[in-house]
């Protein structure tokens, strides 16, 4: 099975969740459209346009047009992509009707070694967006934030809410990405509450994917590498980190429905708290049911490296998104699943 035909199957199980009819014959924005989730939301906007004509016309922002057609594919002449910067947004004459904002740097790396790069685009990028849903009258927003919001929680907290928030060390060059992102939602609340711009934000965690870059460097992808190349998980710290997962079919129902049903200003968690694994926990899974003892699990814990999170025991609590008629429905081990199936292709 290859990577898109994964995803149209992600696709029709999204469809049969939500009822997408007020998109119809909207207009629709992504910035960040080559990335992970701004990718696969275009392209299953895309499909509603193919499955049940919805008529939605789709533009995303890129800064590289022959990265965006390897990763849309055939499904590139479907959409209307701006090459520009939300540094400096290039002139959009087209009514926008809803916008999805995901541009950000997502390197941990990046995190480290260009945070004032990291702050510059999460903040100023973020505040011209804002600024262009105002001028177009925009009819919804969603913002995507992280769950790194949260900082490090207290260790007796068994359920992390909304507005339950711990530690972040501001001196830290790691914390430029986590300390950009909570401005980045005081900014969307702010919108929201002076001109009444109906903006709403995903505190999204990290997400799984079928459509992932198959040398992305994050922990997951590196996990089902490990799979498919047949060498060990190696681990550079004891894997105490403690958080919920979310697959991409789930994050991006997730997002639709704040996009129409959230309440402006507000703040939705979205993960699958049946996901609730330490990562070594998740390793041990993996070289034990995935792939069936043939690898495995080894640590080389010496000095940990500046761009890794702290360790962090985040029982995210999604009940306020499921208060909106969302529900989580791919679990771990089926999301490592697919995901290996798609980077094999």
């Amino acid at each position: 099975m290859t990577k898109f035909a994964i995803l149209e199957d992600d696709f029709l199980s999204i469809k049969k969740s939500f009822d997408f009819s007020l998109l119809k014959n909207s207009s629709v924005f992504v910035t960040g459209a080559t990335g992970l989730l701004g990718s696969q939301i275009l392209l299953f906007l895309d499909y509603l346009n193919r499955m049940e004509i919805f008529s939605i016309r789709l533009f995303g922002l890129i800064r590289n047009e022959e990265k965006a057609k390897k990763v849309f594919g055939e499904r590139f002449e479907n959409i209307t992509f701006i090459i520009g910067d939300v540094l400096k947004l290039p002139e959009i004459p087209q009514q926008i009707d809803y916008i999805i904002h995901g541009a950000s740097v997502t390197s941990s790396l990046d995190f480290v070694s260009k945070p004032v790069e990291t702050i510059d685009i999460a903040i100023n990028g973020t505040l011209n967006i804002l600024r262009f849903a105002k001028s177009k009258n925009v009819k919804s927003m969603v913002y995507l934030s992280s769950m790194e919001v949260f900082g490090i929680t207290p260790p007796e907290k068994t359920s992390v809410s909304e507005n339950d928030y711990g530690y972040i060390d501001i001196l830290s060059c790691r914390s430029s990405y986590s300390e950009s992102k909570r401005l980045c939602e005081c900014l969307c609340h702010s919108f929201a509450k002076e001109f009444s711009l109906p903006v709403k934000i995903a505190r999204l965690t990290q997400t799984l994917s079928a459509g992932i870059d198959y040398n992305d460097t994050r922990v997951a992808a590196q996990f089902a590498r490990a799979v498919i190349e047949g060498h060990n998980i190696v681990l550079k710290t004891t894997g105490a980190t403690k958080r919920p997962v979310i697959y991409t079919s789930d994050a991006i129902s997730a997002v639709l429905t704040m996009l129409l049903k959230g309440t402006d200003g507000q703040a939705y968690t979205a993960a699958n708290e049946d996901t609730f694994f330490t990562i070594r926990e998740t390793a041990e899974m993996i070289v034990t049911e995935i792939a069936k003892d043939k690898i495995k699990l080894v640590f080389d814990i010496k000095d940990v490296p500046a761009e890794y999170a702290p360790n962090l025991n985040l029982n995210l609590n999604t009940g306020l998104l499921r208060s909106l008629g969302w529900s989580a429905k791919v679990g771990l081990k089926e999301a490592y699943e697919r995901m290996i199936k798609g980077m094999e292709e």
